[in-house]
């Protein structure tokens, strides 16, 4: 995936905040928030460590699980044009409509 870094097994993503000409890691998936930022990649993975690192210790302080739980499943909203065009294309798969869409999602997140 595009902009995404993974440090010690958690994925963050990565964008360019050109007011402070800085890369800036925001950690996915967390029960809080955890950023970093630096000039360079070596920089994100020196100052991501750090930041998963105290992130992580004040979760065990607390007793938090740091990684959120999803329970897989979601609202989606989208026009009804495009809802339609959905339901014909699962129909013609022999899928529902959940069925195709939860495809076309693993399929988009394949690394």
């Amino acid at each position: 995936m595009n902009n995404v870094m993974t440090i010690n097994g958690y994925q963050a993503v990565i964008n360019y905040d050109p007011e402070i000409q800085m890369f800036r890691g925001e950690f996915l998936g967390l029960n809080g928030g955890a950023d970093f930022y630096a000039r360079d990649v070596e920089g994100l993975q020196r100052e991501g460590e750090i930041s998963l690192k105290v992130f992580l210790e004040a979760c065990a302080e607390d007793g938090v699980d740091p990684r959120k739980t999803f329970s897989g499943k979601f609202v989606l909203r989208i026009g009804p044009e495009t809802h339609q065009a959905a339901a014909i294309a699962a129909a013609a798969h022999g899928m529902s409509l959940n069925q195709w869409a939860a495809e076309a999602i693993r399929e988009a997140t394949r690394a």
